[in-house]
């Protein structure tokens, strides 16, 4: 039996033992009756449930606490705000509802035998006090400090120094794990990945290229944006179709108790947001469109590549209705489209047109105290249109992706020491890809697949010390009739109170790729399997401790491996592709990457924030290229530090720093040139250009430190407002992007692309 089957068995065997100890006969341990209670002594227990919720605005809580006082019984509430704690013994208790940012709430209940008692509570965000003490309860902190995961606070997107305004993606890739591939790139890299190994979601909705300006910052507008939970690596069964990783990102319900919003003023863009109740439910509207057209306009005559027309728009909406006890109904959607005509030259310019549209309808369902529903529909649309003229020569692209899908999920919580969630993920998928040149068709692709995967997750705590999370996915895409299985699993042993031992392993597959450009993002193209284009696959192996020994401190330290294996791409040395069959325009490959990461947070006191270390390699390597030998993708780094503080000066002031340094990037070095006789007739010569190994160079290391201070004010007494004064690199390294190379000249000469020089910036955000 090969490792990869005796892999599934292990899995399944967990899942089938759990099971097992599920049934009420079983009882809960340590949080369940004694092994020898009868089923009636378990039958006449209590059981609590409800949901949890923000006080001011009617807010789900995802990831809250639910503790009974002085017993070691609890629970946390899922995506929906929704927990339940089983198998109680009758009496009176205390129960603590708490969220990291929240005033705890204290509720004396009585629990007769049998009851099964709805609870529903609302939690007010506390102001912050110098000398607090964040409390975090057991439970809560479990959940943040799960193997592999992270969790991005709306409050660290706003409150973190940006390139001209706060962005989702540039927050997460401050995390230890996560790299940028420069000062203009918002793609995540993640554990060696590149970005196309990253799922993202919103609201369960799948975003293929969620990026702006260029691939600047991401397309998630601040103002909309609840909860983001980032899964590194290992991550469970529950998600699938991607090697590396997930970013889940759920948009704002809308306020439930007052019409409420904002609206900020910034040098890139500005924004704007109402929220409010209706009789029912509830709403949320944000946009954000570019603003920098007047600064274009000015400079355009003046300065050379000023772009003759730019712009951008987002729109995030939702609607939910829940004037129901157990039943939810929400509809929500996201368009978001960058447009460009950029010239070079007297008579060349390249046009770009390109975004993404999603719209998802999510019906959530309590079935019983114990059983918890959700079923969505989702739409997802990717366009990319980009136009180039060179001298009179056109070329135009077309490239389109469409993503219909329906997904069903289950959670079973028969016991506190058990919890099943199983589900199904289908849809259709289709893939448009169509190259003209000088106005014929040079190539023409449309490929449609149906998908389908099947998962069972189960989440076991046999013991006190113990939390085993089995899993098996199941995928399917008719696109080359691929039928392929990924099991999961992962174990966390408590050595102690403060400290957490953990293991993951899991396996993955991806049947779409990504051809991203490393200069803009706009250039992205997605290609799928089909036949002839196996899917992409790869193991992980994650090892982690986390410790919370020292009051107010976190500290986490991982260790991981992973394998990639039938990586595909577009053959860059393939010249013309007509004619040639889709499988035959592919290159073959694999690759791996290791490292381990360390994470120190600090959240207590007026000074608070986090050090993120990562020692990271990545390999790739391809068929007839680089003879064979694997070498380091661009975004390779071997140190990466990031250190993100802010600091309480007072009720009205907080500042706030980001510091990073990380490993230059790899680049293939020109050697020299020589002059080679390509016409003995004529006399012409053609130059061939002599290089190294492939990414054998480094660029210098990169370094640069951001501050920023924010000042809350009044808007003439009608409205709370804030003022975000930030300098962008502070003391102007000028990082090198890349090198330019002038080989008409003898020797060659060499200048340097340089990214970001200083740059201050100034944004103002009004609340009503």
């Amino acid at each position: 039996m090969d490792q990869y089957n005796l892999s599934i068995v292990i899995v399944a065997v967990c899942i089938l033992v759990g099971v097992s100890e599920a049934r009420p006969t079983g009882g809960d341990s340590p949080h369940r009756p004694d092994m020898n209670d009868s089923v009636e002594e378990v039958q006449r227990r209590a059981s609590l449930n409800g949901f949890l919720r923000d006080a001011e605005t009617g807010e789900s809580l995802l990831g809250a606490n639910v503790m009974l006082m002085d017993t070691d019984r609890g629970g946390t509430t899922n995506h929906s705000g929704y927990f339940v704690i089983n198998n109680i013994p009758a009496d009176t208790y205390t129960v603590r509802f708490s969220y990291l940012g929240y005033a705890s709430e204290f509720v004396e209940i009585t629990l007769e035998e049998g009851e099964s008692k709805r609870l529903d509570i609302s939690l007010t965000p506390s102001d912050f006090m110098m000398d607090e003490l964040v409390v975090v309860s057991e439970r809560e902190r479990e959940e943040r400090q799960n193997i592999g995961t992270a969790s991005v606070s709306t409050e660290m997107i706003t409150s973190m120094p940006a390139v001209l305004q706060a962005d989702v993606f540039r927050s997460v890739q401050t995390l230890p794990g996560v790299k940028a591939a420069s000062d203009f790139s918002s793609g995540l890299y993640i554990r060696g990945g590149g970005p196309d190994q990253t799922l993202i979601l919103l609201d369960r909705t799948t975003v293929y290229n969620p990026s702006h300006f260029f691939g600047f910052f991401s397309t998630f507008n601040p103002d909309a944006i609840k909860d983001v939970r980032l899964y590194k690596g290992a991550y469970p069964a529950r998600y699938g179709g991607r090697l590396g990783s997930v970013l889940d990102v759920y948009n704002k319900d809308g306020n439930r108790h007052q019409t409420s919003g904002s609206l900020s003023l910034g040098m890139l863009s500005s924004r704007a947001m109402i929220e409010g109740p209706y009789p029912g439910g509830s709403y949320m509207l944000a946009v954000r469109r570019s603003t920098i057209e007047p600064i274009l306009a000015a400079l355009r005559g003046s300065v050379d590549n000023v772009p003759n027309a730019f712009y951008f728009f987002d729109i995030n909406a939702k609607i939910n209705y829940d004037n129901w006890d157990n039943n939810r109904l929400s509809i929500a959607a996201y368009s978001g489209t960058d447009k460009v005509q950029f010239p070079f030259g007297d008579d060349s310019e390249f046009n770009l047109f390109y975004g993404n549209r999603t719209v998802s309808l999510d019906w959530t369902h309590l079935l019983s105290r114990r059983t918890f529903t959700n079923i969505t529909l989702t739409g997802s649309e990717y366009f990319n249109d980009p136009f180039f003229e060179f001298g009179g020569t056109e070329f135009e692209r077309r490239n389109r992706i469409y993503d219909v899908s329906l997904k069903a999920d289950i959670e079973w919580l028969p016991s506190q020491n058990y919890e099943l969630l199983a589900g199904f993920w289908g849809g259709r998928l289709t893939f448009q890809l169509e190259d003209s040149f000088d106005g014929e068709v040079t190539m023409d692709e449309n490929i449609g697949s149906d998908y389908g995967s099947l998962y069972v997750q189960n989440i076991w705590r046999p013991g006190s010390r113990w939390k085993i999370n089995a899993g098996l996915r199941a995928n399917y895409f008719s696109s080359g009739d691929y039928l392929r299985l990924d099991p999961r699993l992962s174990a966390e042993y408590r050595l102690g109170s403060d400290t957490r031992l953990q293991a993951a392993y899991g396996r993955y597959h991806q049947f779409l790729t990504l051809l991203s450009n490393e200069a803009i993002s706009a250039f992205d193209i997605w290609l799928l399997t089909d036949n002839g284009v196996s899917p992409a696959y790869g193991d992980q192996y994650v090892l982690g401790v986390k410790n919370t020994s020292f009051s107010g401190y976190n500290l986490e330290f991982e260790l991981y491996y992973r394998t990639m294996r039938d990586l595909f791409e577009f053959d860059p040395f393939l010249g013309d592709a007509a004619g040639l069959n889709y499988a035959e325009m592919f290159r073959f490959g694999e690759g791996y990457a290791t490292g381990f990461e360390v994470f120190l947070e600090k959240t207590r006191g007026r000074l608070y924030g986090f050090i993120g270390y990562t020692w990271g390699i990545t390999r790739r390597k391809f068929e007839n290229f680089n003879q064979g030998r694997f070498y380091p993708p661009k975004y390779d780094r071997i140190h990466d530090i990031n250190v993100v503080s802010n600091y309480r000066i007072s009720d009205r002031w907080t500042a706030s720093a980001v510091f990073n340094y990380a490993t230059g990037q790899a680049f293939t070095e020109p050697l020299g040139r020589t002059a080679l006789s390509s016409n003995p007739f004529d006399g012409s010569v053609v130059d061939a250009i002599v290089v190294g190994r492939v990414n054998a160079s480094r660029l210098p290391a990169y370094h640069r430190l951001d501050i920023g201070f924010t000042r809350k004010s009044s808007f003439f007494g009608l409205a709370d407002s804030e003022w975000q004064f930030q300098v962008i690199n502070l003391y102007s390294r000028r990082n090198v992007w890349f090198y330019m190379y002038d080989f008409d000249e003898n020797p060659v000469e060499r200048e340097k692309a340089q990214m970001l020089p200083v740059i201050p910036a100034v944004g103002y955000t009004v609340n009503f």
